[in-house]
């Protein structure tokens, strides 16, 4: 195989590139570090991309189906989510069960209600997630005031636990993503959210049930922010109203840098944990630099709307 026709395969495969930039960090951060810490640096970056793979699937459906289709409603269903599943589960590991099933109940109904404010209402998707996240952070401040639940002990121990140094978690959500692409590329739903983005019109005189798809895709998007909240409190040891923040923007830096196009109809599964250890090595590479928090944040922005342009401008070529 020539040198080109195997550049020509990389190119092929965008979410390459970002597990190649995630080990350009990792090597940087060992160089600095002397090599210390390799195996807890490997450990921690899979525990924590975990939780953004987690809510970048959702928003990969999400925005998928085109353009200005997001959920900002992420961060407020993990603080809820978190709160009503520590409640139900009341440190009791008989009542697991009763908290995942409440915890998947939520993120059905958030789905939902996000989905009628788009559809009865005609509210642009961006500005009715966001709505709803004030309605549904205002419901977590009520709802987990309280004091602070710690997460039954077999919750915990799956949420931290490790097997041969690769945590639970880990492996459970590289499941997840195996299942999220089968259902992308080898179902109806998946082919019909494809086709959604990449032409709405085409896609409904086609016989595609469309504003169906759409419905189904916000409540997936819920129910994975619902998810990624109740295991993100057992493994913190509880639930915080505050616990949601950082996961917007990473939602969305995860979908974009992993391959998936932001103007839809193009999904990257395997991208997305390229992306997510990426974000968390940098993060954990600026720290160990001694960078501040809001050097973190700019580099971040940067490196979306780099990716961004990059995007635009190879469909540029393309057009020409």
């Amino acid at each position: 195989m020539n040198l080109p026709i195997a550049l020509n395969r990389i190119r092929s495969k965008p979410w390459l590139w970002s597990f190649l930039a995630a080990l350009l960090v990792w090597l940087a951060t060992l160089a600095f570090t002397a090599g210390e810490g390799a195996g807890a640096l490997t450990s921690s970056a899979l525990s924590f991309s975990a939780f953004f793979v987690i809510v970048g699937v959702g928003q990969m459906f999400v925005i998928t189906t085109g353009p200005g289709n997001i959920d900002l409603s992420i961060p407020a269903n993990i603080a809820l989510s978190g709160a009503v599943g520590m409640k139900l589960m009341d440190s009791q590991n008989g009542l697991i069960a009763l908290g995942v099933a409440g915890v998947l109940g939520v993120g059905v109904l958030v789905g939902c209600a996000n989905y009628a404010l788009i559809r009865l209402l005609r509210i642009p998707p961006i500005i009715a997630t966001l709505s709803a996240s004030f309605l549904l952070q205002s419901m977590a401040i009520a709802y987990g005031r309280s004091v602070r639940i710690a997460p039954p002990e077999l919750f915990y121990q799956f949420s931290t636990g490790k097997w041969l140094g690769i945590p639970y978690l880990a492996l459970a959500v590289a499941l997840l993503t195996v299942l999220a692409g089968y259902l992308l590329t080898r179902t109806r739903y998946g082919r019909w959210t494809l086709a959604i983005g990449q032409n709405m019109r085409a896609a409904e005189l086609a016989g595609v049930r469309v504003e169906r798809v759409r419905w189904a895709t916000y409540v997936l998007s819920a129910v994975f922010a619902s998810v990624c909240g109740v295991l993100l409190a057992g493994f913190s040891g509880g639930a915080s109203l505050s616990m949601g923040e950082e996961y917007l923007l990473a939602s969305i830096a995860v979908v974009v840098i992993g391959g998936t196009s932001v103007a839809g109809g193009f999904s990257n599964v395997p991208g997305l944990w390229g992306a997510a250890l990426f974000l968390y090595l940098l993060v954990s590479m600026l720290n160990t630099f001694g960078a501040s928090a809001g050097v973190r944040l700019i580099l971040t922005g940067v490196i979306i709307i780099a990716v961004i342009a990059a995007v635009s401008g190879r469909k540029t070529l393309r057009s020409l």
